[in-house]
């Protein structure tokens, strides 16, 4: 078994106690390794107590492993590896939220699970540990999908890095999910939307504050469903954005701003849309202060409210899951359905590609083939030498 001491400098006031934890002085480690004969002597090449005790523990599993224990320094921790894939992943200029994502899984729930199983060092982990690992996730099959191929993505990183001699998530099973697209609004539901925002301030025991207030909410339903925005962009968006009756989404790779055009009464609604309790004149919505996530974060809960009072309903009766991206759905199956080419949909919504588009929204480009036959089947009816239904003669 390793030790560490302290190899003490000169005047250090805790030089007759090799083993003092409270000094700054070189730390060595000594003792025998595990299955080998003879002595081990090394410096720990730091001034922590902790690193050293770290390094000791690696020279011990790599003894153990039969690995050359001279390159156990060079072995890093599940919690160094997790450090290095996050910190590259915010250089790299990766969105915020995606490495928020990328926190909550490996910082917040990996490292829980090793510290679990006392699984400390990187290379311990393989397919049998990462599968029971992945068993306890409780997150739906599409989000479970989505998580894995980011574990995958960490361990590949890992591997370029030289950590692991090969990737352990290359021999688990991939989770499947079928990907179902998400629904939209039809005309009918989205006017009870709207009719819903007129009783929002009626709902509840007290009042809601001006972020919640039926009129600013109802602004901010407008600007989703007529602009394809996501909700972060939308309650962050900035007033110098909206030129004339046309808002600037964003500017492309080419440098060429794209605009979408908005109906004339939304911008108007837009530009007299009344002030929250912070008010900041240069957005719409957000007073400028504090995490953009929080402020969405208060902006759902006021739909979720919004859409209990709309009440929507299936065809069978049951409640209709709804969500604010499904007015990003909405705006882009009302372009599919009126016949704009998805190439043009996939620019407005913002997509890499139009495959992501394609991915997202073919069932409503086959939709728009649906609505194609019905006109087709109701232009029969214009036909000469159209058999009648009901005298069996021409028409």
């Amino acid at each position: 078994m390793l030790f560490v001491f302290a190899r003490h400098k000169h005047g250090c006031p805790h030089a007759s106690n090799a083993s003092s934890k409270k000094c700054a002085c070189p730390k060595y480690i000594d003792g025998t390794l595990p299955g080998r004969s003879g002595r081990f002597r090394v410096s720990a090449k730091t001034k922590s107590w902790e690193q050293a005790e770290l390094l000791a523990r690696k020279y011990e599993r790599s003894a153990l492993s039969g690995e050359d224990v001279k390159i156990a320094k060079t072995l890093p921790t599940v919690k160094e590896a997790v450090g290095a894939y996050i910190g590259d992943a915010k250089a790299r200029g990766l969105a915020v939220a995606t490495t928020q994502k990328l926190s909550h899984i490996f910082e917040s729930q990996l490292l829980g699970f090793c510290a679990e199983r006392e699984i400390t060092f990187l290379h311990e982990l393989n397919a049998r540990n990462l599968t029971e690992w992945r068993s306890t996730w409780q997150d739906k099959a599409l989000a479970k999908k989505k998580k894995f191929e980011r574990v995958v993505g960490f361990f590949w990183f890992c591997s370029r890095m030289n950590w692991v001699k090969e990737n352990p998530t290359a021999t688990m099973g991939r989770v499947i999910a079928k990907q179902v697209p998400t629904d939209y609004f039809t005309a009918k539901e989205y006017a009870k939307i709207v009719e819903a925002t007129y009783h929002l301030d009626e709902y509840g025991e007290r009042p809601y504050d001006a972020e919640k207030r039926g009129v600013r909410i109802r602004a901010l339903t407008e600007l989703l469903r007529w602009s394809g925005l996501r909700i972060r962009d939308a309650v962050t968006l900035e007033r110098s954005r909206l030129i004339e009756n046309k808002l600037l989404l964003y500017q492309a790779k080419t440098g060429t701003p794209v605009y979408v055009p908005l109906p004339p009464e939304v911008a108007e609604l837009l530009r007299k849309v009344p002030d929250g309790l912070k008010p900041n004149p240069r957005y719409f919505f957000w007073s400028g202060n504090g995490d953009p996530k929080t402020f969405v974060a208060n902006w759902q809960r006021s739909y979720r409210r919004l859409f209990k009072i709309a009440d929507l309903r299936n065809p069978d009766g049951a409640p209709k899951r709804s969500h604010c991206h499904m007015f990003r759905d909405t705006f882009a199956v009302e372009m599919l359905l009126a016949g704009v080419p998805i190439d043009q949909v996939s620019i407005l919504l913002g997509h890499a590609s139009v495959r992501v588009t394609e991915k997202h929204y073919s069932p409503w480009v086959r939709a728009r083939q649906d609505q194609l036959e019905k006109s087709v089947q109701s232009a029969w009816q214009l036909l000469p030498g159209r058999i009648g239904p009901a005298n069996g003669n021409a028409v």
